[in-house]
């Protein structure tokens, strides 16, 4: 329903525009001519360029149409703004100015005086759905731009709940949410005046041009590879027109320009704290490694029995074996047949193709059945840990062992430098070259699957929470059978039947958890930031 709203609330504004300009000055037009605006600077001085903080909140709001840039092509943008929100706009204000100019007196509410009295409640509601539209766009937007910061390493972790199976990217976050809706009742509440948000408003429009006019002088340099003269030239022109904007607006701040200032203060320091702990982390990590060589002195069993299974044991290494796996060895009595090293990296791109997801390698020599895998996304990817990625996964590491067996570089490695070297095993290369047969076949779980199963507290968990409200799941089963080849080397048959075995038996996913201190003899500053900030 968001479009239909918004194209009404445009034809709305511009055609009571367009009525008031008819009806009460026709000669208004004349003021897109920009020399009145020097007139305006030369009678009104120090007051007109004080007023520009407020002139501002004419434009404030238009530029979120760029923030579509994801959704929609540049093209279609600059068509919507060019020839729909940019005319209807001006003729809006147009019309609002041919009204005062009769009826000076009204100039407090100027919009909705200058409503023609048969239409005013049908505006009105409109102009309420377009609100909604409005604060619902703005509050979709921040859970994108929370996903991708998280992704990228600078937000703590928050629930991200997917509301869609069809639609991709579409998200909710209910910490979010509420930090949202706490944050607009305090503001409405603690001031009591549109005039002191419209300041805080102002205050961080502008400022966010601001930056992101330098922000695209270097991507002018180094992303477009133009002179640096070019983004200067850019950089100094913008910056003069929005400097005056700006700098009326700092005057602002002692009358609500303060509020996003101490916002950006403090999410710039949950950013920071969570940046450096997360830092902090994975530098103990990558210096508290299991060695090799303890390993290798273990034997292919580990010192511990091997029991059918394949174990994912997540971590944040991309090379080596995190300390918590030492943990596991000595402390558990048994462990799987088929290890894999999981690292799940996010990459400063928006997404990440299937044919370069995986990255397999080996941490030791064959015997030992322990692979690296490192799975790649884009900070826009939906993340899935379900049964695709476990037949993905399977499907990399058996074309891997194919691969390495037919590789000379890799058969002649020490087993010293296994750890490190990975290659991308693309789904296109599996399904050309892949000695694996895959089977798929569907069940159709209905009603009698709830009354076969043991546990009554599933029994009750399966009948409260029915997939998609539907009795009958459809449940996709994937079998793999190595395909009869003569040529194939028999240890590597051997190595791709135990893989099989293992996903037969099952998949455990084991993540180690670990928790982050301050020294005893660090600041109490940075006591301050680890031990409550981070934590």
């Amino acid at each position: 329903m968001f479009a239909p709203i918004v194209i009404i609330w445009l034809v709305s504004i511009f055609s009571i525009g367009l009525y008031n300009i008819i009806f009460w000055n026709p000669k208004i037009v004349r003021a897109i001519s920009p020399y009145y605006i020097i007139k305006f600077f030369r009678e009104t001085g120090k007051d007109g360029w004080f007023s520009l903080g407020g002139i501002l909140l004419s434009v404030t709001g238009t530029e979120a149409m760029f923030a579509d840039l994801g959704h929609f092509t540049a093209l279609s943008i600059r068509l919507a703004f060019a020839f729909v929100v940019y005319p209807c706009l001006v003729v809006q204000y147009m019309g609002q100015a041919a009204f005062l100019s009769r009826n000076p007196q009204k100039v407090l509410n100027s919009f909705y005086d200058s409503i023609p009295g048969p239409v005013f409640w049908p505006v009105f509601v409109i102009a309420t759905l377009a609100t909604i539209v409005g604060s619902q766009a703005i509050i979709t937007a921040t859970f994108s731009l929370i996903k991708q910061c998280h992704a990228l390493g600078c937000f703590p972790r928050v629930k991200v709940v997917h509301t869609s199976k069809h639609i991709r990217g579409q998200i909710y976050i209910p910490e979010i949410n509420w930090i949202l809706m706490i944050l607009t009742l305090a503001i409405t509440i603690g001031f009591r005046s549109t005039t002191l948000i419209g300041n805080a408003y102002g205050l961080a429009c502008i400022t966010v041009m601001f930056i992101t006019t330098f922000l695209m002088a270097l991507v002018v340099t180094f992303v477009w590879q133009k002179s640096v003269l070019l983004a200067a030239m850019f950089l100094v022109f913008f910056w003069f027109s929005e400097g005056v904007y700006l700098s009326s607006a700092l005057m602002k701040v002692p009358q609500g320009g303060w509020v996003p200032l101490v916002l950006s203060v403090i999410f710039m320091l949950v950013m920071y704290i969570w940046h450096y702990g997360t830092r902090k982390k994975y530098n103990f990590d990558l210096h508290n490694k299991v060695s090799l060589k303890w390993l290798l002195g273990l034997g292919p069993s580990l010192g511990i029995v091997r029991v059918p299974g394949i174990g994912l044991i997540y971590s944040e290494l991309a090379t080596g074996v995190p300390s918590i796996f030492s943990h596991f060895v000595t402390n558990l009595p048994a462990f799987h047949k088929v290890l894999v090293f999981v690292c799940v990296k996010s990459v400063p791109v928006p997404y990440v193709s299937p044919e370069e997801r995986f990255l397999i390698g080996r941490v030791c020599p064959r015997p030992y059945r322990m692979y690296r895998c490192i799975v790649r996304y884009g900070y826009k990817d939906i993340q899935r840990d379900d049964g695709d990625f476990e037949d993905q996964l399977i499907q990399s590491i058996a074309e891997f062992i194919q691969m390495e067996a037919g590789d000379a570089q890799f058969c002649s490695s020490e087993s010293s430098s296994y750890d490190g070297r990975l290659a991308v095993i693309s789904s296109r290369t599996i399904q050309s070259s892949s000695s694996l047969i895959v089977t798929e076949r569907e069940d159709c779980d209905g009603i009698e699957s709830i009354q076969s199963s043991k546990s009554l507290m599933l029994q009750s968990l399966r009948s409260a929470y029915p997939d998609d409200e539907n009795p009958a799941v459809r449940r996709r089963h994937v079998r793999f059978e190595v395909a009869a080849s003569p040529g194939m080397d028999t240890g590597v048959r051997e190595e791709l039947m135990d893989l099989i075995e293992a996903k037969e038996a099952g998949v455990a996913y084991i993540m180690g958890h670990s928790y982050v201190k301050a020294r005893r003899s660090s600041s109490y500053l940075k006591k301050l930031v680890i031990d409550i900030g981070y934590s």
